[in-house]
């Protein structure tokens, strides 16, 4: 078994994290992008696999020679029995002093991780082996032993910190394989099938209970990669396989906390629990049914007079008329219609305001300077005139907020009657009939979020404290990883986004800057232009699989941090039902620190860059993918070959980076106007409606709401050049009733008091972490008991040489004590 010396697998995958889109038809991008919503976890591709995801094309070995035999049997031919046995002696092969038969071993493992290639016909073959001898490796205790393995990686690579000009792929060897083996784990054990026996699955709840609660009295897996995150951007190990380890730490949060269908399954359910009305609509299925805007198959515009016909030759025409209204009723967004292609030509004072959001990010960051934008592909064949049926109506239920009624009924009461009644919205007497028909329908609509009743459960603790009782927080994996997080969240923030500037397409290497390349750049650079250009690919896909991790794993943390309060705190008091109690601390926590390590300007950056040639890219060769290098012999490669790429017409990796990084945009700016105005201030607005080109429905939903939140501080001009991007807007985003967003005349417009806004949500943050990690074991504030029947007939233990000493007490400290009543009763 000595002999299965593997060193590394070339596999390229593009990481799946939380929304899956799956093909419907051979449609170009630029028309409508060909996927739908399958599940919440992952973007599937049917040319991808997950198990190709952390191997670099720079490490690819020919994989001919690792055909292994095992007692002179193959080992698919070997019993189960077998099969066990030969890993518990690969196990206790680890167990050595000499790091070269350490990792000799390990690699070993790593090859049945893999499939045992050698022995397979197909990819399919690969895949199933792969995934049965995951599962046997966990059962025989393999996870834990290289867990062990990786602590005493990283304590030796942080004593003898790696001091060298340049860092390659060598200096990280026995890093690589532990993580692969455990990636390769993580990933195969977390994918449920319904094939799946009984041991499979109660083995995969066992694994999700390890990586979530501390085990042994270690932290979390979690918490370790977070740390490895902070270490090797602060220099102490600049070696580390940051690709692998940012893997590693998306799927394993991805598998203790869980995916986004997860989260909507709770949220549903606790809303049910707190006695709310359930959900209008599921979001993934809404998206699921939305249509991108795309080119028109016809040049008619109704706004064009030149190419209407007069309407003398219209009058008395039934015809006419029809093929009129026909095309009238084409141009509505669900019927193909571009509303961003025939847009009005940007005037000086909005490429003026690009030209200043560009040089201000420029300040703001130090990024690289913009790069010229690509031309875009030219335009597909027009799509058939045949009209299409969809379903007529607004994609969404229009929402109410308890303050939009309350600041309605506020404004109504002053212009009919001349005074308030505050926060009371039942009492409608000295009103209108049209009022009184106004408020029931914003009634109707109204929607009551989980944190509004964790709002006035804060309130409700603020005013009695004491009467509340003791808190008592559940240890949930979403809690544990929290607590783990606390004091370290900012440098964990801080790193991510380090890395994530480093990875964009618009940085440039600087000598001060963490090199994120130490994975994928081989020992011996490249000599010829196809070794160069083979390089070029390994390495902008490396750049595009760390953005992909960072995207989803910053995602997945605010969602479940998000919904998390509603499992926070149940307070127990005499006399009160427990009820689930916590605002949005531990969300606005997260957001505040990235808000505060600048992520609103790196998001922006990121997108100010021609996003259609980002997301059509061609990074991959699919011959060096695995499992398909490892069942035929690799071909030769030409520059030719290179250049032409695969015959994907997007990149799904690129697009589902972007559109986590917009969902990661609106979840830091959503109802907080000074996070609004930070993107009316960076000039996101031009930015934001080039995205608009690229035909996804999910893509230009959240470009759509970021843009609707900032309209109002945009000016008349700016909406009046923008009719149709307001227009989509309308008929894409949810409408907020009573919501002035175009026009700017809600009192929340007002630019003062943004910074305050800031400080207050960071007061409550601090009180709150403080209230909740930081309280002594024995606080002074405890209920006390003040009524004099219950203090006095309680039961008391009293010593036993009580009795004895009673009577003496009582004529030393009562009957010999003179008492002056007068004095007593005048200074009472």
């Amino acid at each position: 078994m000595g002999g299965w010396g593997l060193d590394w697998c070339p596999a390229a995958y593009h990481p799946v994290p939380s929304l899956v889109l799956e093909p419907q038809c051979s449609t170009p991008l630029f028309n409508s992008a060909p996927f739908q919503i399958a599940s919440s976890n992952n973007f599937i591709c049917p040319h991808c696999d997950p198990l190709r995801l952390p191997f670099p094309y720079s490490a690819a070995i020919q994989f001919s020679t690792q055909k292994m035999h095992v007692q002179g049997k193959e080992w698919l031919e070997l019993e189960e029995d077998a099969q066990k046995a030969y890993v518990m002696g690969l196990l206790d092969r680890l167990e050595v002093v000499s790091r070269e038969r350490r990792l000799k071993v390990a690699r070993a493992v790593l090859y049945l991780a893999q499939g045992t290639f050698g022995e397979c016909d197909s990819e399919v073959d690969v895949l199933h082996w792969s995934r049965y001898n995951c599962f046997l490796l966990y059962q025989m205790g393999t996870f834990s032993t290289f867990l062990e393995l990786l602590h005493m990686e990283i304590d030796q690579a942080c004593s003898s910190a790696l001091r060298k000009p340049a860092i390659s792929i060598a200096d990280s060897t026995e890093l690589r394989v532990l993580l692969s083996v455990m990636y390769l784990m993580v990933e195969n054990i977390r994918l449920e099938r319904e094939t799946d026996s009984c041991g499979w699955r109660t083995a995969r709840e066992t694994f999700r209970t390890e990586l979530s609660f501390s085990m042994h009295n270690e932290e979390p897996f979690a918490l370790l990669l977070f740390s490895m995150v902070t270490k090797f951007c602060s220099g102490l190990a600049p070696h580390f396989p940051i690709k692998k380890v940012l893997l590693l730490l998306w799927k394993v949060v991805m598998f203790t906390l869980g995916g986004f269908e997860h989260l909507q399954a709770l949220k549903v359910q606790k809303r049910a629990e707190l006695g709310l009305p359930p959900l209008a609509e599921d979001s993934i299925q809404v998206v699921k049914s939305m249509r991108a805007a795309s080119p028109p198959s016809y040049t008619l515009d109704l706004g064009e007079s030149q190419l209407a016909p007069p309407p003398s030759k219209l009058r008395g025409r039934r015809g006419s008329r029809r093929q009129l209204l026909t095309k009238q009723d084409s141009l509505d967004i669900y019927n193909e219609r571009d509303l961003f292609k025939t847009e009005e030509p940007a005037t000086e004072e909005e490429e003026e305001s690009a030209g200043d959001g560009e040089r201000t990010l420029d300040g703001e960051l130090d990024l690289l300077e913009q790069d010229p934008l690509v031309p875009p592909p030219p335009s597909q064949a027009p799509l058939s005139a045949e009209r299409v049926t969809f379903p007529k109506g607004l994609p969404w239920a229009p929402k109410v907020r308890q303050k939009d009624i309350e600041h309605f009924l506020e404004m109504s009461r002053n212009k009919f009657i001349g005074f308030t009644l505050g926060q009371d919205t039942d009492t409608l007497v000295g009103l209108p009939r049209p009022i009184h028909e106004s408020v029931k329908t914003l009634k109707q609509h109204k929607y009551i979020s989980i944190a509004d009743v964790q709002i006035k459960n804060e309130e409700e603790l603020e005013k009695c404290p004491m009467s509340l009782g003791e808190e008592v927080v559940p240890e949930t994996p979403c809690e544990i990883l929290y607590q783990g997080m606390l004091y370290s969240l900012p440098q964990y923030m801080i790193a991510l986004l380090k890395i994530l500037l480093a990875a964009a397409p618009t940085s440039k290497a600087k000598t001060d800057s963490i090199n994120i390349l130490a994975d994928v750049l081989p020992e011996e650079m490249p000599i010829t232009v196809l070794q160069s250009m083979k390089l070029g690919i390994d390495v902008n896909r490396h750049k595009e699989i760390i953005v992909k991790s960072i995207s989803a794993l910053l995602l997945l943390l605010l969602k479940h941090f998000k919904l998390n309060h509603i499992y926070q705190t149940l307070y127990s008091a005499p006399n009160k039902h427990p009820f689930c109690f916590d605002l949005l601390i531990q969300f606005e926590y997260v957001s505040q620190h990235l808000v505060f390590a600048n992520c609103i300007p790196l998001i922006l950056k990121f997108f100010n860059q021609n996003i259609l040639s980002y997301i059509t890219a061609k990074n991959s060769i699919s011959v060096l993918d695995y499992p398909c290098c490892t069942i035929q012999d690799l071909p030769e490669l030409t520059t030719e070959s290179l250049e032409a790429g695969d015959n994907n017409q997007f990149c799904w990796r690129n697009l589902f980076s972007c559109i986590n990084l917009l969902r990661l945009l609106n979840k830091l700016t959503k109802w907080k106007h000074s996070r609004t105005m930070m993107l009316v201030v960076f000039k996101s607005a031009p930015i934001l409606k080039r995205a608009l080109k690229v035909k996804q429905a999910m893509l230009q939903l959240y470009v759509l709401k970021l843009l609707k939140i900032q309209t109002k501080y945009l000016g008349r001009q700016w909406r009046k050049s923008n009719m149709k991007t307001m227009s989509a807007i309308y008929q894409k985003v949810r409408h907020r009733m009573n919501d002035d967003w175009a026009y700017g005349n809600d009192i929340d417009a007002r630019p003062w008091d943004f910074q305050a806004e800031e400080c207050t949500l960071r007061a409550n943050i601090e009180a709150f972490n403080s209230r909740r990690y930081d309280r002594p074991q024995d606080s002074e504030f405890s209920p006390v008991d003040n009524c004099l029947q219950s203090v006095l007939g309680q039961r008391l233990d009293l010593p036993e040489d009580f009795h004895y000493s009673y009577e003496l007490w009582l004529e030393r400290e009562v009957f010999s004590q003179p008492i002056c009543w007068e004095e007593l009763l005048q200074n009472h």
